[in-house]
């Protein structure tokens, strides 16, 4: 197994892993350090054996072996410390056990229910999350809230500080409290998807292991709570825009926009399923919920035969109802995006700018990228390429970075 390969097998299993240190060591920074030093191992051992049948387990049943080793470096340490020292050691005779697999399936909505605590903001719940859950580092992290890397280290510190100091469980919580962290649970469970969908940076266009790990923690959130609609919609929602992965990016990892993909790659049973889910959720009593009618949304799309014949008129509905039930500037720029379908680019630019001036979305990364889209439809060529470059500049995704650059290099060919 090379490097390369034994990289991308821990990129994949890193989250569950570490989810599951978390539970067993009661610490996320010691959870963490264990889990590098169990790459480590495996960078050392892979290369010049067979790799083990259940990566994940082989990586928590090291990272269990160096954390106890960690703490009995440290065992003149006193208090919370030494409480720790005490139950790793009791339980170290069992780090060489196999993990049991149901274990390490729950893990992760442990994990996610602890990120989604009452007691932190909106905020450090997201961030938690995509420092944990996706792995994204400090500085991404940083980066989506649109602060400094020091500032987020801080943060995250300080919740991890209180996750410890405040004893708050590594569990999934009793029936009664769940409801008040379901809107914190869901948002995070879609964030992780749409890391996995849509990576934050880097060479990949996507992670098809957050998106898997995310439908899959939507289907437990499902039997956990039953009769939701806001969760069998962001079931729904999950599974449509996964059905559509075969057809999003070309054999050399370039992306594929959803006007040019062969509709014949998407998975049609992925789909069924999805609709299936939409129409239930439909169907139960109350207002439907933002998930509920963005799947509704990608629903229209996925019953369409061709992109011309999506029915946009309808989509464009829909976000407005979208923009009713939780107005943002993000999904009014994809409202505008649609509304270019019914009523030509030059009314969606007019909403663009209306939206730019009132400053929501100041250093959104996909703002220029609509804007220079538009702009070239209308055939504004010098602002349109000015438009491409601030998107490229904006964008750490180098497989986004080589879509504008295919754009610059049409028009200069026109």
């Amino acid at each position: 197994m090379t490097p390369v390969e034994i990289e991308k097998l821990f990129r994949d299993e890193a989250g569950r892993a570490l989810a599951t240190l978390i539970r067993l060591v009661g610490d996320f920074d010691l959870a963490e350090d264990a889990l590098q030093d169990a790459f480590a191992v495996a960078l050392e051992r892979w290369p010049a054996a067979v790799p083990p049948g259940n990566p994940r387990a082989w990586l928590v049943n090291v990272g269990r072996n160096k954390a106890i080793d960690r703490v009995r470096r440290q065992i003149a340490f006193r208090g919370k410390q030494a409480e720790l020292t005490h139950a790793l050691l009791l339980d170290a005779p069992a780090a060489c056990e196999p993990v049991d697999n149901m274990a390490l399936d729950d893990d992760m909505l442990r994990l996610i229910f602890i990120c989604c605590h009452p007691s932190f903001a909106a905020e450090v719940q997201v961030a938690l999350t995509l420092r944990t859950v996706c792995g994204l580092s400090t500085a991404q992290v940083a980066r989506a809230f649109l602060v400094g890397e020091e500032a987020m280290a801080q943060r995250l510190v300080r919740a991890k500080q209180k996750i410890r100091l405040a004893g708050i469980p590594y569990e999934v919580p009793e029936r009664e409290a769940l409801a008040p962290r379901l809107r914190g649970v869901l948002a995070v469970i879609y964030l992780v998807f749409t890391e996995g969908y849509a990576a934050t940076a880097g060479e990949e266009l996507m992670r098809p292991d957050l998106a898997r790990e995310a439908i899959r923690l939507g289907r437990l959130l499902d039997a956990l709570m039953p009769g939701r609609g806001e969760v069998k919609g962001l079931l729904a929602l999950m599974l449509l825009h996964d059905a559509r992965r075969a057809g999003r990016e070309t054999a050399g990892g370039d992306i594929v926009l959803l006007e040019e993909q062969d509709r014949a790659q998407w998975d049609h049973g992925q789909i069924s399923e999805g609709l299936k889910l939409v129409e239930e959720s439909l169907r139960l009593p109350g207002r439907p919920q933002s998930y509920t009618v963005q799947a509704a949304i990608a629903a229209l799309h996925a019953r369409a035969p061709s992109y011309r014949d999506t029915d946009w008129p309808q989509i464009a509905g829909l976000y407005e109802v979208l923009l009713r039930i939780g107005p943002s500037p993000v999904i009014e720029l994809n409202h505008a995006a649609v509304v270019s379908m019914v009523d030509g680019p030059a009314r969606a630019l007019d909403l663009i700018d209306a939206l730019e001036a009132r400053g929501g979305l100041d250093g959104y990364e996909l703002m220029p990228a609509v804007r220079a889209d538009l702009l070239r439809r209308l055939g504004r060529r010098e602002a349109a390429r000015e438009a491409y470059l601030a998107a490229t500049a904006a964008t750490q995704l180098q497989p986004l970075r080589r879509l504008y650059a295919r754009r610059l290099a049409e028009m200069d060919g026109e």
